[in-house]
């Protein structure tokens, strides 16, 4: 079995290409591809042992369901890659955050409040426009992906009313990226209102930082 990890490692790794270069850092880093390889030969090994009917079936079994599998993650790992690089792109220097998980390739579209809401309204402002018809763009060019729109307030005002005024923007959003040509199915809204805060709401820039839609996209299961 120790020569199966190793080989499934190596095979993940050949697919994957290992270290890239983050061109907003500088630093070295593992992108999305190797971790897609390396996860999808790791489970493709395991179901291919499973199914082994002797041991020497089994290491077979494991060697071509790690080849197979690991092939699919990279492609996956590869598509988030150009996911990525395509948003930060065409969202540098408008105030959204782009964030990336390393491990599982999701991204992150952090978007604050004072430039995508006038303060106490659920409507996008027009000014903000611009901004989701990139967004809309790029998610139409990678269409296989899956989308939650999600809205947060901070603590001013009452629990109940933030909570409706979070999922009204978290709507006004996906509603948004639907009418610029994203299939409203792979959308999902939700509004936390006052939860899960990123700063502490005993500042005003706290409380600006809490007041924020946040877009995740998740990497489809396969291409």
């Amino acid at each position: 079995m120790r020569a199966i990890v190793i080989a499934t490692v190596v095979t993940a790794l050949s697919l994957g290409g290992c270290q890239t270069v983050n061109p907003y850092t500088g630093q070295s880093q593992t992108s999305d591809t190797t971790w897609g390889a390396t996860a999808g030969a790791l489970a493709g090994a395991v179901l291919g042992a499973a199914t082994g009917k002797n041991a020497h079936d089994r290491e077979k079994r494991a060697l071509i369901g790690a080849a197979a599998f690991g092939a699919l993650g990279a492609g996956v790992g590869d598509y988030m890659d150009k996911q990525n690089a395509k948003l930060r792109q065409q969202l540098a220097g408008v105030g959204v955050q782009v964030q990336k998980d390393p491990q599982t390739g999701v991204i992150t579209l952090i978007m604050p409040g004072n430039i995508s809401f006038p303060s106490g309204q659920s409507s996008v402002a027009a000014s903000f426009y611009p901004v989701l018809d990139a967004v809309a763009q790029v998610l139409h060019e990678y269409n296989k992906t899956s989308i939650t729109v999600a809205g947060y307030t901070d603590n001013v005002g009452r629990p109940d009313s933030n909570l409706v005024l979070s999922q009204q923007r978290a709507n006004s959003v996906a509603s948004y990226l639907a009418s610029r040509g994203v299939m409203p199915g792979r959308i999902n809204v939700v509004g936390y209102g006052e939860a899960s805060p990123m700063a502490s709401n005993a500042t005003a820039q706290g409380r600006a930082e809490n007041r924020r839609v946040v877009v995740t996209i998740n990497p489809p299961a396969q291409l």
